[in-house]
């Protein structure tokens, strides 16, 4: 590993169907609610389908899209995840900084095979960083690493 510069890479192609199924659960409230807004107080059943053709095109199109521009990489010193299609957010962390690590996985994740790293780090601003969308043994081995880069830095 160059300890400058990350080669960035892409998260498991699984994480696609994470985000698809997440943003389908909100659709399907969200269209629920226009079914019931649209019909008690409009008048206009219609309303709930056009809320539903509208989240269709959003599922279909958004999880590509964030997981297209979703990347990370790690160093012998930083930790780099870049995402965001509409906003950029490029986080550089470094490894000096982790005080916690945690590799979680819900219900979607273990459905579709991933996992997340979450790393807590000092200071109050982004002190939360969190690498969704890696295999649950490369999520482990991150932390692995990083914990020992930890152990290091204190011993």
């Amino acid at each position: 590993m160059d300890a400058d510069e990350p080669s960035l890479l892409a998260v498991e192609p699984g994480y696609k169907n994470v985000l698809r199924v997440r943003l389908a659960l909100i659709w399907v409230v969200l269209t629920g609610i226009a079914g019931v807004i649209g019909g008690v107080l409009f008048d206009q059943p219609l309303f709930a389908a056009v809320v539903l053709a509208l989240g269709t095109g959003v599922v279909a199109i958004a999880p590509q899209r964030r997981y297209a521009r979703l990347r990370y990489g790690l160093t012998e010193r930083i930790l780099q995840v870049m995402r965001g299609w509409l906003f950029h957010t490029d986080t550089i962390v470094p490894l000096v900084r982790v005080q916690h690590l945690d590799v979680v996985r819900g219900p979607l994740d273990k459905m579709f095979g991933t996992a997340s790293l979450v790393l807590h780090t000092a200071g109050t601003h982004n002190s939360i960083v969190t690498v969704p969308g890696l295999a649950p043994e490369r999520a482990t081995e991150m932390r692995d690493i990083i914990r020992e880069h930890v152990r290091t830095d204190f011993a």
